[in-house]
């Protein structure tokens, strides 16, 4: 019998089946591809030896933090990588030269910063500490670079030796607090925001009110600018025994010294006294491989991450002879309501990690590393909660405060034991606000109204496409109130100080570390190793082990974050980068940033704590 040829409609959908079915193996392919691209990498710098004698080369990539984001892999591809990775721990950099200071095995250190994309000053000096400490040894470290910005140039100013490339330059500018104002803009959409808040400083909402920066905020912002940029020059001229005054000229009078030696910036560079050579990149090795011990004719070296690995592989046996534990606990990022990923805070998150801290018979302290501008008020008081639990349990909770510890940060912090900050950490913002935008008039420019009734005046209270009645303000602006008397009135028992002191240097005010100590905000100067010391002291422990604390991962999750250190190296690999240029992506985000009070935040009564004038 013969078989009836299939119809037109029926061969059209194999077709299309076949094709569907070739893309999905093309697609496995190259995923298995990938994953073994990434799996080497994970597992390459494991292979590589400590050299007998070489140098430790250090090259931080991305933003330094104290906590690695979480992020998918679609998201490293939505976004992109640069060379390496998008994030470098401080406290990596800081433990790779404390152990290379004592191993007779490193005898220099190579610093290449092309590949720092910032990260704060407050971190730029706890390295900048850690490379002082290595100095100490006696072993030389030297800096290379195709450029320095104004934050790379602050490590390599530590080096014995700054090569510059002659086709770069010194990028010193100064500090600046410039922000992007939309009164106008929501104006025009017919926007409504309804504002509460406690505290003159309180800058977070400024942007959506203002079409400039408010009189009393470019007050504060230009001390605290004046601030941090006399640490930064006077830190630098020391480093590279400069006069006093050298770097605020250079940054002030550079047009007119670039003018004079005809553009020439890296001829500036070494003129000005900022480097030692000039180099190219051939030249630049040729000259490692001279002055560095090597083998047959090349200088010897360990990355970063590699001897991280040894340095693991070997702490095990180490610790094992104590039980004695002081946890670390990072909360870094915006503080939001409920269970949170690594680079955010979650209120449920970090109660949740003190809870299983407080009920392990091994710890005997904790240090909290705290490095958040702020953000749900509600998130905020659950992690102080949790804090006190902690406390009364006898285990002493010491805080160490990174680049921001404000406002909501603050809340957290002001109860603690003791409470240690960086001299340019940005602390305090004690304020409150909460901010309700209402879209009747947007509405009704498209010829969309609401009516109805309610039992009560304020019924249509949380109904944003009708106006706040008036009621419903003053129900907000009590709450805002409440919550900025209950902040003063924990900083002050938490400070041993009264409410009306406190007020006096709150109202949304924030202080560099420095300034703080002298109000009594903070108890001491000093880095995260410091208050490692300071916990110990307080749980009077003379052996122990440091336990990093962090919010339990899935597996996939785990396999997700090792997999994204070297995600982008492999994108790179097979010429895949993100979809929007660099450049774009940092002007979006900074333009955008100030409305992300209106999504990010997710408080279930509207308060934040949430500092502003932080990220300068």
């Amino acid at each position: 019998m013969t078989q009836k040829k299939p119809g037109i409609i029926r061969r059209f959908f194999r077709f299309i089946g076949f094709i569907a079915n070739a893309i999905r193996s093309l697609f496995g392919l190259i995923f298995v591809g990938l994953f073994v691209a990434i799996i080497v990498g994970m597992f390459a710098d494991e292979m590589q030896p400590i050299p007998n004698k070489g140098a430790l080369y250090l090259a931080p990539s991305g933003i330094l933090v104290d906590q690695k984001s979480y992020a998918t892999p679609f998201d490293q591809i939505l976004i992109g990588d640069q060379r390496q990775d998008a994030e470098t721990l401080v406290r990596d950099v800081v433990d790779a030269l404390g152990f290379a200071r004592h191993d007779n095995r490193i005898t220099h250190l190579v610093l290449e910063t092309d590949y720092l994309m910032g990260g704060g000053i407050s971190k730029l000096e706890e390295i900048g500490a850690a490379l002082m400490r290595f100095k100490q040894s006696g072993k030389p470290i030297i800096a290379v670079g195709d450029n320095f910005n104004q934050q790379q140039y602050f490590l390599a100013a530590h080096a014995d030796e700054i090569l510059l490339n002659p086709l770069g330059s010194v990028g010193i500018t100064g500090f600046g607090n410039y922000n992007y104002y939309f009164k106008d803009a929501l104006d025009s959409l017919k926007l409504n925001i309804n504002v509460f808040r406690v505290g003159q400083y309180k800058s977070a909402v400024e942007p959506l009110l203002n079409n400039n920066m408010s009189a009393q905020v470019k007050r504060e912002a230009s001390e605290l600018n004046s601030s941090l940029w006399q640490f930064y020059s006077s830190r630098i001229e020391q480093l590279r025994e400069l006069p006093d005054g050298a770097i605020d000229n250079f940054a002030n009078n550079l047009h007119l010294k670039l003018k004079a030696i005809n553009g020439d910036s890296s001829a500036l560079a070494m003129e000005q006294d900022l480097v030692d050579q000039l180099a190219t990149r051939t030249q630049m090795l040729a000259y490692l491989n001279e002055v560095l011990p090597g083998t047959d004719g090349k200088f010897d070296s360990i990355g970063m991450n590699a001897y991280l690995n040894h340095i693991d592989a070997i702490s095990p046996s180490s610790a094992a002879a104590t039980a004695d534990k002081i946890a670390l606990v990072v909360a870094k990022g915006t503080i939001l309501d409920g269970d949170q990923p690594q680079g955010s805070i979650g209120g449920d998150t970090l109660a949740g990690i003190f809870a299983e801290v407080r009920n392990d018979s091994d710890i005997k302290a904790v240090v909290l590393r705290i490095d958040s501008g702020g953000g749900s008020a509600f998130a905020s008081d659950i992690i102080r909660d949790a804090i006190t639990a902690t406390q009364k349990k006898g285990i002493p909770v010491v805080v160490s405060m990174g680049s921001y510890a404000a406002s909501g940060g603050y809340w957290i912090a002001a109860g603690a034991d003791r409470v240690l900050a960086m001299t340019t950490t940005l602390t305090g913002s004690i304020g409150v606000f909460g901010v309700v935008p209402t879209f009747e008039d947007s509405l009704a420019a498209l010829g969309i109204y609401s009516d109805g009734v309610g039992s009560t005046d304020i019924a249509s209270m949380m109904q944003l496409g009708r106006p706040l009645t008036e009621q419903s303000k003053i129900i907000f602006q009590a709450g805002v109130d409440n919550i900025y008397t209950r902040f003063i009135a924990l900083v002050a028992d938490g400070r041993d100080s009264t409410p009306a002191a406190v007020h006096e240097i709150a109202q949304g005010r924030v202080w560099t570390g420095e300034k703080a100590l002298e109000l009594g905000l903070v108890d001491q100067l000093g880095d995260l190793n410091d208050a490692i010391v300071v916990a110990a002291e307080l749980a009077n422990l003379e052996d122990y082990e440091v336990d990093y604390r962090r919010q339990p991962l899935t597996v996939y999750e785990r396999l997700v974050m090792e997999m994204n250190s070297n995600i982008g190296a492999s994108l790179a690999g097979l010429g895949i980068s993100g979809w929007l240029p660099e450049s774009l992506q940092q002007q979006a985000q900074i333009i955008l940033k100030p409305l992300q009070v209106l999504d990010t935040l997710n408080d279930p009564r509207g308060m934040y704590l949430y500092c502003g004038n932080c990220p300068l």
